[in-house]
């Protein structure tokens, strides 16, 4: 479980495929130094389990599925990533509660600059933007965030300060690219609760 408050980012350092598995190895050395093998670690908002950690790295293991509904398959050797580690029980909850099992993935269709902002619109599934609640809280790769609005029956926008926009890889997000999507697990149930009355 994480917070979406992300503490560092990093690059992928090397890429193998084998057996249908991608083994990503991520240079993140703040975090590599509180992680050990078979713990969780969040990368862009996907839980996942290092299997070697050494001079600073730590390498992952994406089997076929997680690529299908991920933004990791697509990465490249130098891409910057967000990492946090998992939290403990002593840890402050400043975000708000993720937990790292990605609904889907959704493209920028829009990133306007206002004052003081960015907003970003974000384009996903029907079957996904149902889940989607004003105000309620998301993850967009890893980072805790409000959702903006509703903006069509695919579409809806969040906010970043300057903030996030420095300490996290949206900050060099562009229009057609890939986002990971987690929604909040109170609003899914309370959808999957209206699908069923």
């Amino acid at each position: 479980m994480f917070t979406g408050i992300i503490q560092e980012i990093g690059a992928v350092q090397a890429l193998q495929r084998a057996d249908g598995l991608l083994r990503l190895t991520i240079y993140a050395p703040k975090t590599a130094s509180l992680v050990r093998p078979g713990e969780s670690v969040s990368i862009n908002g996907v839980c996942v389990s290092p299997v070697r950690v050494r001079q600073g790295a730590l390498t992952v293991e994406v089997i076929p599925e997680t690529r299908r509904l991920t933004n990791l398959g697509a990465l490249a050797k130098g891409a910057p990533v967000n990492v946090e580690p998992s939290l403990t029980l002593s840890d402050r909850l400043s975000g708000h509660l993720v937990l790292g099992h990605v609904d889907g993935v959704g493209r920028i269709v829009q990133r306007k600059r206002q004052t003081g902002q960015i907003t970003l619109r974000i384009r996903l599934d029907r079957t996904l933007r149902r889940s989607i609640v004003p105000k309620a809280p998301i993850a967009i790769d890893g980072v805790s965030l409000t959702i903006g609005e509703r903006l069509s029956p695919t579409t809806f926008s969040v906010f970043l300060i300057p903030e996030t926009l420095q300490k996290t890889v949206l900050g060099g997000r562009r229009v057609g690219e890939l986002v990971n999507i987690e929604i909040d697990y109170f609003a899914k149930l309370i959808a999957q609760w209206r699908a069923r009355s």
